[in-house]
């Protein structure tokens, strides 16, 4: 009983985790709104994780500094992050999520490419559901009722570029964490939250005056800011919970359900659509990540 309490309280905790990404797009906007673009807003995001972290584990410096390879992880998490939180302030919130989970398809060739792994049968059957899907995905109408317009399937607006950018660098980010999983623990997580802040601030900076400067101090958006950090640093200490105790194929199963939570919040609020192409392309893309998390790749 002890150990299936233990195991419940591992799957809420990636189930909140799961939660916090499938709905973050909502503060993000209301973030926005406010005069915050999200690429600053997941700077002082991850600003506030990062001064966490170096309370905590204050040696994780050195030995980032001394393992040069971890700033790929900089980089991927960075892109991810900011990939992500620009992506659903932009666009279709449901096409979005659905083509930032277009991992299985960028795994396969990264885990091939950078961790020398065979390319199965079941490998190449989830590449092919995530193309099928991605391109069921990309056929929907861009009117909004989710109805089927078939046509180049490519991604027709920046927010749906920043879907696909940030789905293929989270795949390098869970790549790289398996090939330097031997690496300090803090020095992997301290990494991710360097790179959130990082590679959002200096897009931020390089698309000036795109991206305008974050404005004066205003309650609002302070507060929500600060809100949204302890709410992501909450987040990612489930996540350590979670997938320290639960099978690897099982946390990839329980973290899919963030499609689900950022479906359902988004057609809800008005901030996405969903249509029988879109849904038959999301289930497609979803069964992929199944069929991955099945396989344990």
């Amino acid at each position: 009983m002890q150990a299936l309490s233990g195991a419940g309280l591992a799957v809420l905790a990636l189930s909140f985790n799961a939660f916090t990404w499938g709905v973050s797009w909502w503060p993000f906007r209301q973030l926005q709104a406010a005069g915050l673009h999200p690429l600053w807003a997941t700077v002082l995001i991850y600003s506030l994780a990062l001064l966490v972290i170096t309370a905590w584990r204050p040696r994780a410096w050195g030995q980032l500094f001394r393992a040069p390879v971890l700033w790929v992880l900089v980089l991927a998490s960075g892109t991810t992050n900011a990939a992500f939180n620009w992506g659903v302030t932009l666009g279709d919130v449901v096409r979005v999520v659905l083509l930032f989970y277009l991992m299985p398809l960028w795994a396969v060739l990264l885990a091939r490419s950078l961790l020398g792994e065979r390319v199965t049968g079941i490998a190449l059957l989830r590449v092919a559901m995530a193309l099928a899907g991605a391109m069921l995905v990309l056929a929907t109408g861009k009117a909004g009722d989710g109805s089927a317009t078939f046509g180049l399937p490519v991604p027709s607006s920046l927010a749906e570029w920043l879907g696909v950018l940030g789905g293929f660098s989270f795949a390098l980010n869970n790549v790289m964490l398996r090939r330097e999983a031997e690496r300090p623990a803090e020095a992997r997580a301290l990494a991710m939250f360097l790179g959130g802040a990082l590679v959002a601030g200096v897009l931020a900076l390089s698309l000036q005056p795109g991206v305008p400067l974050p404005p004066a101090p205003a309650w609002p958006w302070v507060l929500g800011a600060l809100g949204m950090g302890l709410w992501f640093l909450a987040g990612n200490l489930a996540l350590q919970y979670g997938a320290t105790r639960l099978p690897a194929n099982v946390t990839a199963v329980v973290m899919v359900s963030e499609v689900l939570f950022a479906s359902v919040s988004a057609v809800a609020l008005g901030a996405g659509s969903l249509g029988w192409a879109l849904a038959a392309g999301g289930a497609l893309i979803v069964g992929a990540s199944l069929l991955s998390a099945r396989s344990g790749h």
